[in-house]
């Protein structure tokens, strides 16, 4: 797990080696073990900051040449089956230093090629790969969008990097106007979702996509994988799904834990964490170090759950207990980390849980993705059952709502029957800012469109539920787990800690598609067949079906300990003028949250963290 960065020039210069050197020290934390380096002369610079994993020898540093010398790469990520792709290579053509899977990696891209070699891997992974042959460079993400990878086109070059801040402040693309359109999606989504940069001309290749630049300044994009809308599924019955989610995930589990340093585990309360901890736990045959966040917050805490978990394996368990005076001390720091901005709050938890992570191991296991493969959002369910009454006139479905809302308390039909479609019922489920709000206080961008490329959301009409399911699902894939993995990238590699995730292995991924949709959601429940299989693996255990994560009561802290140092960010003049914001709007929406008149902690905190990152790019 490193750092990355690159320069491709077809009508300008490089930067100066030095000033080169300075961008790539602001990722330095992604790799502090080793610093690497390589120019050709009036065409490109490649720059890598080492977190040494496997093979901890020089053998593994980069940037790396093929044997041929056709092809120069950086590479920030795992393979998981680089073995495998070491033995189909010619015996004898190629000879191996040591067994770490840059090696592998580059030697498949001289004997196959760019394309074959991509759709071959099953991994993590951001590759910058220059084609000395053809003068092409390609820059490559994984199918699930677990590495980051940014990119700027303009003043005849290409920049592209692991953190978008060394993208903003690169000398050609620093005073590069913000967009518009994106602003106004940032606040919306509270994040910024590939393929899109917050500045002008800047970009993130999207999951599953090779971008490819000529030397003549041209750009195709190939996509080389992608989550489908909707596969005919092949598993019908509770056994067969158990059976195949077990093998795989054990799998990946096995997989994921090959490495030459100490590794862990995170542990929450809920299903999927505790799910890897007891794969691997079974693996590795000896004490697992395990993490987790407390809350003292009896909504948000789960710590307790998650220490019975650890208890029932036998494995040491590491949990701290976050207050809003934890929350004080490392804020700066955490906010520091996303190198963009980004509206999650529960960055706060999982940097201070990265952090202490990193006291005792150098690579943990994660437990994201199962929500997004098995269904486990409330909103699956809360989306589909609104189907048939979606598609009535306006009229009609309004007055079917409040019916319901007299009746039932909307036990039945929910406010998002009244949005003109299942995507944008999906799409306004995860936006926590008014256009209200974002109208008063933003009035310049409320009425910029959504980018035409963004298309999340954009359902098919009058489908199956088994369908609908389906493309709500690939939304979740493309949208709320790319908030995720965008978090636990900034939080873990901050604190130069690898995170893994086995349920985004490719191989389980395919896995998981290939199973019936309603044995997730049969009974109107969410993630029914994990829930199964964690009962199975834990049978002593009452099992939580209250969904919480590491989060915080955010709302409580910003009254409190978080009361100052957010209110110095959001009251900031300058920040408002630089973004048109109003300031005695925002002033207002604080004021309202304060006095408990309303809770506005989601917007306050999406406008902190815009501020927050104007004010580290400046600096």
């Amino acid at each position: 797990m490193c750092g990355i960065l690159g320069e491709f020039i077809f009508g300008n210069h490089l930067l100066t080696k030095d000033d080169f050197i300075s961008l790539l020290n602001r990722s330095r934390n992604r790799g502090p073990d080793s610093q690497g380096y390589y120019a050709i002369e009036n065409t490109i610079q490649f720059g890598f900051n080492r977190l040494a994993i496997l093979d901890l020898t020089a053998n593994a540093n980069q940037p790396i040449q093929s044997p041929s010398r056709r092809y120069t790469m950086v590479f920030n990520g795992e393979i998981y089956n680089h073995f495998e792709l070491r033995s189909t290579l010619p015996q004898g053509q190629f000879h191996f230093k040591g067994h770490g899977d840059s090696e592998s990696l580059i030697a498949c891209f001289d004997h196959y090629g760019i394309s074959k070699t991509v759709e071959m891997l099953d991994g993590m992974f951001a590759i910058g790969i220059f084609d000395n042959k053809e003068q092409s460079l390609h820059l490559i993400r994984d199918f699930a969008g677990i590495k980051p990878l940014h990119f700027a086109i303009g003043s005849g070059k290409v920049v592209f990097a692991s953190q978008y801040d060394q993208i903003a402040c690169h000398p050609e693309f620093k005073k590069n106007d913000i967009d518009l359109e994106i602003l106004r999606l940032y606040l919306e989504q509270h994040f910024i979702p590939p393929p899109f940069g917050i500045l002008k001309n800047t970009f993130q290749v999207m999951p599953g996509e090779i971008v490819t630049f000529t030397r003549d300044g041209k750009k195709q994009v190939n996509k080389y994988w992608e989550f489908p809308d909707y596969i005919e599924p092949e598993i019908f019955t509770d056994d067969d799904a158990l059976e195949k989610i077990r093998v795989e995930l054990e799998k990946s589990v096995k997989y994921e834990l090959a490495s030459d340093v100490p590794i862990g585990a995170f542990l929450s309360g809920g299903i999927d964490s505790p799910l890897i901890c007891y794969y691997a736990q079974k693996i590795l045959r000896g004490e697992l170090d395990t993490f987790s966040i407390g809350s003292e917050s009896r909504i948000h805490d789960e710590s307790k759950d998650a220490i019975e978990y650890a208890q029932s394996l036998g494995v040491s368990q590491h949990v701290e207990i976050m207050k809003s005076k934890n929350a004080v001390d490392i804020l700066d720091d955490a906010m520091k980390s996303l190198s963009e901005p980004f509206a999650d709050y529960s960055i706060i938890p999982t940097y201070q849980v990265c952090q202490n992570a990193k006291k005792k191991v150098k690579v943990v296991l994660s437990g994201d993705g199962g929500d997004e493969l098995f269904f486990g959002y409330e909103r699956f369910w809360s989306i589909i059952k609104n189907r048939y009454v979606q598609k009535f006139p306006y009229p009609l479905k309004y007055s079917i709502y409040g019916a319901d809302k007299i009746l039932t308390g909307n036990k039945w039909i929910n406010s998002g029957v009244l949005s003109p479609s299942s995507g944008e019922s999906h799409r306004f489920l995860h936006s926590r800012f008014s256009k209200n709000w974002i109208s008063a206080i933003a009035p310049e961008i409320v009425n910029k469109k959504t980018p035409s490329e963004w298309k999340t959301y954009l359902f098919p009409h009058n489908i199956s539920k088994r369908h609908l399911a389906s493309h709500i699902r690939k939304a979740e894939f493309y949208g709320m787990m790319q908030k995720t993995l965008f978090k636990v990238d900034r939080a873990s590699m901050a604190n130069s800690l690898e995170v893994r995730i086995p349920f985004l292995k490719k191989s389980m991924i395919e896995a998981a598609l290939t199973i019936d949709p309603w044995l997730s959601l049969k009974g109107k429940k969410r993630k029914r067949l994990l829930f199964k299989l964690i009962e199975q693996k834990y049978p002593q255990k009452n099992i939580s079906t209250t969904k919480r994560g590491f989060s915080i009561s955010l709302a409580t802290w910003i009254r409190e300990g978080l009361r100052e140092p957010i209110a110095d960010v959001i009251l900031s003049n300058n920040h408002s003028d630089d973004f048109g914001f109003k300031h005695k709007m925002i002033s207002k929406m604080l004021d309202d949250h304060l006095n408990n008149s309303m809770s506005n902690h989601w917007p306050l905190f999406t406008i902190y963290s815009l501020y927050k990152w104007n004010e580290n790019r400046k600096k």
